[in-house]
């Protein structure tokens, strides 16, 4: 998977337009990552990636680039 589409993922994950989200972009300063967003990630990575998320490593996630880093 590229880095544009781990992008789009998390934008459908987050419902935010294409386009919107950076590898750079910290994810406390995103309105829309919130607990749905966190919850919406735990369940697509699993469903996606069949990896199981915790809810302490979504919590160590600082960037957009953490995500990412997490997804390969």
């Amino acid at each position: 998977m590229t880095e544009q589409e781990k992008l789009t993922f998390l934008e459908e994950v987050m419902d935010v337009d294409e386009g919107t989200l950076s590898l750079d972009m910290v994810l406390e300063d995103i309105e829309e990552w919130d607990s749905l967003s966190r919850l919406g990630l735990l369940a697509e990575v699993k469903k996606r990636f069949g990896k199981k998320l915790t809810a302490d490593e979504i919590r160590a996630f600082e960037t957009i680039r953490d995500i990412c880093n997490y997804l390969e």
